[in-house]
């Protein structure tokens, strides 16, 4: 269920694809600085192409759901909150997370959960479409053909998730692994085993030895243009760099659909590894899956580059045809080579390869454009000792695992065609399902056995999502949806990073209270236990003026911290830093002078760095547990509550307190310490009230104290 759940129809769309995209240069798609290179050898071009599929597809993409798998099933399973988004913040927030915030969580989690399966079901449905095409010729690749997949997948998944995780879930998605193992092994055992496993043990150093050095990698330079004045510097060819667009078409989009997918994959992992220690988790959740996927992409990807180079061998290369205006070529035309290209070739110029192959050939016109129509890979593609060698960068993605397949005989490649396209169906079926489900439990409060319409409700939502980007994106519905997953995944961004706080914070106080509870700290979103009779709206209220009023009461905070008089430097310059934003703005807005809006952006992160300062120094003199980064993070995306914390702290006499005790307990100690003292003198009093020691108080007054 987890190798199901987790990727499902990523592998079969780009195991194949993917490596040869960045072994070869498409017309199509950008190149990645590596294939630009002409001085670098072929060899090692194709394992660099290996080693970054391996990164999109390694511990960088499972650990995404690994981090939020860990922090759900520790605080649903260990402290008994509810198996939703919003109790992995309970080490930061505590009980806030039942309230208006907890709740704003949970909706972006299904948001994006949403977005992240349509994604899934959309390309799926894209390749479901080329192989029924490639299998059944007659059946065309259109998107209401597309759309008619999506909807008869999510009747099928309504009736698993109806049927719920036992009996649906659970039995599809062993039934879609055993058919991806099967595919596996076959291909592997039909192809070359020795090559296979040779290329696997290889591409597992390589990713390990560049593993920082690709992890840190930004294309930073090939973002700001080519490299003028690389002649004049001595190099050989200037036209090596990578292209601009490369690391947004592949990477960024990459990182934005599993981040997309986290919610939904890091909640399902939870909700089936109770009882498991966090190593087990780990290893379950990380170690095997990525194991297993490189594998997968060694055995498909690495067949895929062999065989390229085996349909270079045999003279194969890429003709651009176009049969539009074919019937509309004079008489003449015909018996002249040189001008058939006129009518068959894209816009009417044909590439190398097109001339090359109508110089070949020995057919007349009509026979070559009858071949053309019959056989769509013509002249890309050939038969060999009744195997089909095709030169796949030739083909879209979506068709390149098609004529893998093909390439091992009529027989076993049509039989692993239809298997596959069973599996893609299967896989597409376990993500649809999964993803209900797991947004049915975030949807009722992590209820387990949410109601069947809720379910219902949920599925049809997803179809429904995933057909209107398919309408939407029309002929770059491709496009489309990638852009959907990068738009839901940012938000979430965010929540990742303090997610990762979190599940330090948890194991941290885990450490200390053995499995109990715990309150988190004052000055992470809450307010400090000594301060919970204040009213919510009240906080509300003082937090909407902060927005304002922010950089008057900071500059106040901060001279009462450092135990000045004179808070005006401070106010004056927390202003000019926060109205910098708005009004640089509006200059490049207005006026038009570049630039401005920089200034402005520097003017705000000047202001936060300022408001985390004090922030820092409050919590340091009352000795409030915390760090830096958690301080910072905060206060970047909520200042005003920031504020309000340090107002409310100081007026309930916080420096006061650690002044008078000298000792070394917190501030929440110690606020705790005087409020049961109070309430202490309180029970006296109100004992004594009632006379005799033999007297009880009203049965109100004890459920009261």
């Amino acid at each position: 269920m987890l190798f199901a759940c987790g990727i499902g129809i990523g592998l079969f769309f780009f195991s194949v694809s993917e490596p040869l995209r960045h072994y070869t240069i498409s017309e199509a798609l950008p190149s990645n600085r590596f294939v630009n290179d002409a001085f670098l050898p072929d060899n090692t071009l194709a394992q660099i192409a290996m080693n970054i599929t391996f990164y999109h597809w390694g511990l960088h993409a499972w650990v995404v759901y690994c981090v939020v798998g860990i922090i759900l099933a520790f605080t649903s399973f260990r402290w008994d909150l509810p198996l939703t988004m919003k109790s992995c913040f309970y080490p930061l927030i505590g009980e806030r997370i039942f309230g208006w915030l907890g709740d704003s969580i949970d909706i972006l989690s299904i948001i994006t959960t949403i977005f992240g399966v349509c994604t899934s079901l959309g390309l799926g449905a894209i390749q479901v479409n080329a192989g029924l095409h490639f299998l059944v010729p007659s059946i065309p690749v259109s998107t209401p053909v597309q759309m008619l997949i999506i909807w008869t997948i999510t009747f099928c998944a309504t009736i698993s998730v109806v049927s719920g995780l036992r009996r649906g879930i659970r039995r599809i998605s062993q039934a879609s692994f055993m058919i991806g193992v099967f595919l596996m092994l076959v291909v592997m055992f039909l192809d070359q085993p020795q090559y296979i496993l040779n290329l696997f043990i290889q591409s597992i150093g390589y990713y390990v030895q560049n593993l920082i050095q690709l992890s840190f990698h930004t294309d930073a330079f090939e973002q700001l243009s080519p490299s003028y004045g690389s002649q004049e510097r001595g190099r050989v060819d200037a036209t090596s760099d990578g292209e601009s667009e490369w690391m947004n078409e592949w990477t960024v989009f990459y990182w934005s659909w599993w981040i997309a997918w986290s919610p939904f994959v890091g909640a399902f992992i939870a909700k089936i590894s109770r009882g498991r220690t966090i190593r087990e988790f780990i290893h379950g959740s990380l170690t095997a899956p990525v194991l297993f996927s490189f594998f997968w992409i060694t055995v498909f990807g690495g067949s895929g580059i062999k065989m390229e180079r085996a349909a270079a061998h045999k003279g194969l290369c890429c003709p651009n045809w176009n049969l539009t205006d074919c019937s509309l070529i004079p008489f003449d035309v015909m018996e002249n080579k040189d001008r058939w290209g006129s009518y068959i070739c894209d816009e009417g110029n044909c590439n190398p390869c097109s001339m090359d192959v109508i110089n070949k050939t020995e057919e007349g016109y009509q026979n070559l454009t009858k071949k053309i129509n019959d056989t769509v890979e013509f002249g890309s593609s050939m038969m060999v000792n009744n195997q089909q060698i095709t030169r796949l960068s030739c083909h879209n993605k979506e068709t390149m695992w098609f004529f893998l397949m093909a390439s091992y005989g009529n027989i076993y490649g049509t039989v692993l065609s239809v298997v596959s396209m069973f599996g893609l169906f299967l896989y597409l079926l376990t993500s649809s399902d999964s993803g209900s489900l797991i947004i049915d439990t975030l949807a009722s409060n992590g209820d387990n056995e949410p109601p069947v319409t809720q379910r219902i409700f949920w599925a049809m939502v997803e179809g429904a999502c995933a057909t209107s980007l398919l309408a939407a994106g029309g002929q770059s519905a491709l496009v489309a949806i990638q852009t959907a997953s990068i738009v839901a995944a940012f938000p979430y961004t965010i929540i990742l990073n303090i997610l990762c706080v979190s599940i330090y914070t948890a194991l941290v106080q885990e450490s200390k209270n053995e499995g109990e509870r715990y309150e988190p700290p004052p000055f992470v979103l809450d307010r400090s236990p000594g301060l919970r009779h204040h009213m919510a709206a009240r906080l509300m209220k003082e937090t909407l003026k902060n927005i304002f009023l922010g950089p008057y009461n900071c500059g106040k905070c901060l001279a009462r911290i450092s135990g000045s008089k004179h808070p005006y430097v401070w106010q004056i310059t927390l202003s000019i830093l926060l109205i910098g934003l708005p009004v640089f703005y509006a200059i490049e807005i207005q006026l038009g002078i570049p630039g401005s809006s920089s200034i402005a952006w520097t003017c705000y992160f000047g202001f936060i760095l300022y408001v985390t300062g004090a922030r820092v120094l409050l919590r340091l003199r009352c000795e409030i547990p915390g760090n830096l980064i958690a301080d910072f993070l905060i206060t970047l995306f909520l200042w005003p509550s920031i504020i309000v914390q340090m107002t409310e702290h100081l007026d309930a006499g916080a420096l006061n307190i650690v002044n008078k005790t000298g000792d070394h307990d917190s501030l929440d100690d110690r606020l705790d310490k005087a409020s049961i003292d109070s309430e202490m003198d309180n029970i006296a009093k109100l004992y004594a009230g009632f006379g005799t020691s033999s007297t009880q108080p009203p049965e109100n007054e004890i459920s009261k104290v």
